[in-house]
């Protein structure tokens, strides 16, 4: 989808272009440093365009949790958090490589591009022995 004020591909579709290249994007705003997560076209609160593309540090926090049983048969219980990344924003995601019941409040975790039904998709997962990135 086109968007109205680059003319160019729009914000989610650049999302996912970086994501295939295996690249974790979020956008900040030149005027104010300040960090967004989803892909818009204005910043939240005042409408500036000035949105670019940076790379994200894939460090975060889980900020809420919870899980989700679903019987084996069907892919098992998953491990639904919101997590805060190192930037500001917060997003919901699955955190995988570990057991649901391992995942708590606070835990660091980094992300990690994967695919789910032929798409790129991040998702995050425990830092381990000090990780950062």
């Amino acid at each position: 989808m086109q968007d109205p004020i680059t003319q160019g591909p729009g914000p989610e579709a650049r999302y996912r272009s970086f994501l295939a290249e295996g690249r974790f994007m979020i956008q900040r705003s030149v005027t104010t440093g300040d960090h967004v997560f989803y892909s818009r076209t204005m910043m939240p609160g005042s409408g500036g365009t000035d949105l670019e593309w940076v790379e994200a540090s894939g460090r975060a926090t889980v900020y809420s949790c919870s899980i989700v049983r679903r019987p084996d048969a069907e892919g098992g219980d998953d491990s639904i958090a919101i997590v805060e990344l190192a930037e500001g924003p917060r997003t919901m995601t699955r955190i995988v490589g570990c057991r649901p019941e391992e995942v708590v409040i606070g835990m660091e975790v980094r992300a990690r591009i994967d695919s789910q039904e032929g798409e790129p998709i991040v998702f995050f997962e425990p830092a381990r022995n000090g990780e950062t990135s």
